[in-house]
């Protein structure tokens, strides 16, 4: 009750901009075209309310619409939460191991990232997704992950309503050939005939509604299965790509360590408690974190540090081997790639072969990074910045020959 009083209220009127924006305009009008057209083909043409399984199925449908944008606007309106303006730790000699933000005049907590988009610092930031226009971040990941379950599911509930419309009322309509086959369709038989008769404009419409709730349940579907992977394992996408990067220095200066996520509490069901519990609020303040053993509080940002100051972690180098057109949804760049385009507003950059990339962060199949524009890898120079697929780059052969470099240049670096 109390998320429903402050989406009500507003505590900042400015946040009722966020839905002037095209995520949340697509995402709202794919959730009204669906539900609206399912409503509409179960009473008039497929399960009328007179009936039991009508009325029953009808309150279904209202009850997905409602939980689904009880969540949706609950993630947008609630919030990531963010790193209070001026914060610094308790104790000023942890200090050292944090990051500082110029922008917020503030020291990033533990797990927490500035978004470029939100111009604050976000608690632990995961990704900025536009179709909230907000980030998913400590205070709303559940109610996001919770939208993300719920939109398929409803989705899969009326695909189902426009199918069986369609099949109904075109089974006496459409003659397909099968003159051995003979189906019952008296149930589907209404007495009297719906007031409304169910012609080519109607037959057009469930047909885009189908499309879009197909597409949705894909989409959407993929979206939810990633997120709970990073939840069982307590990470954000973002501390995946330093977790990977962290193992990618370990090995290249071939140190005898070992990188320990220090947030993982070893068993899934206490990962999924941190983020999902009975009283809709996540664990934590935000800013402190429970950690598993031998790690402590600021295990991570030491390992952010370590990257920041190595810059061929910082930033690898990459040469082009085939054009990429900068497509969001490159056909040609395989399934794979295709399905599992990163779902933000950052840019896609155009690649030609022979160019070179440094890439700073990235997916297991799309990186992140800047375009050099001349033939230098000075520092400062000009470039483009986005996200192109992995496999339209390699390393850079520069690279290539320092990863043969003898151990003991390496151990000296």
């Amino acid at each position: 009750m109390g998320t429903f009083c402050s989406v009500i209220k507003f505590e900042n009127l400015q946040e009722l901009k966020r839905l002037c924006h095209w995520g949340p305009i697509i995402a709202l009008g794919v959730v009204a075209i669906c539900s609206t057209m399912a409503m509409i083909d179960s009473v008039l043409w497929y399960w009328p309310l007179h009936t039991t399984g009508g009325s029953v199925n009808f309150i279904m449908l209202i009850n997905w619409t409602v939980m689904i944008l009880y969540n949706y606007f609950n993630a947008m309106f609630v919030g990531p939460g963010f790193v209070p303006l001026g914060w610094k730790p308790e104790n000023s000699q942890d200090s050292m191991y944090l990051q500082y933000c110029k922008v917020c005049q503030a020291y990033k907590a533990p797990r927490s990232h500035h978004c470029r988009k939100c111009n604050r610092c976000v608690m632990k930031m995961d990704h900025h997704c536009p179709w909230i226009n907000n980030c998913c971040g400590h205070q709303n990941h559940a109610s996001f992950t919770l939208f993300l379950l719920l939109a398929p599911l409803g989705c899969i509930h009326a695909a189902l309503i426009f199918v069986m419309t369609m099949y109904t009322q075109l089974y006496n309509r459409l003659s397909f050939g099968w003159n051995t086959v003979r189906i019952d369709m008296s149930a589907a038989r209404r007495d009297p005939l719906p007031i409304v008769p169910f012609g080519l404009a109607a037959f057009a419409a469930t047909l885009f509604a189908l499309g879009l709730a197909i597409g949705t349940t894909i989409a959407v579907g993929m979206l939810f299965f990633i997120q709970m992977k990073i939840i069982l394992r307590n990470k954000t996408s973002i501390e995946s790509w330093i977790e990977e990067k962290a193992r990618d220095r370990i090995q290249y200066y071939q140190l005898d360590e070992v990188f320990v996520f220090p947030y993982d509490l070893g068993s899934r069901w206490k990962n999924f408690k941190q983020v999902f519990t009975w009283s809709g609020v996540p664990e934590g303040d935000g800013l402190e974190w429970p950690v598993r053993e031998r790690c402590h509080q600021y295990s991570l940002t030491i390992e952010q540090l370590k990257q920041k100051a190595d810059k061929r972690v910082r930033s690898v180098r990459y040469k082009v081997i085939e054009d990429y057109s900068g497509a969001c949804c490159p056909l040609s760049k395989g399934i794979k790639t295709l399905f599992t385009s990163p779902c933000t507003e950052e840019p896609r950059i155009r690649l030609r072969k022979g160019e070179f990339i440094l890439a700073t962060r990235g997916l297991r199949y799309w990186l992140y990074g800047d375009k050099i524009l001349d033939d230098s890898f000075i520092e400062g120079v000009s470039r483009i910045r986005g996200w192109f697929p992995r496999n339209c780059v390699e390393k850079c052969p520069c690279d290539a020959e320092m990863d043969q470099a003898p151990e003991s240049e390496k151990k000296n670096r």
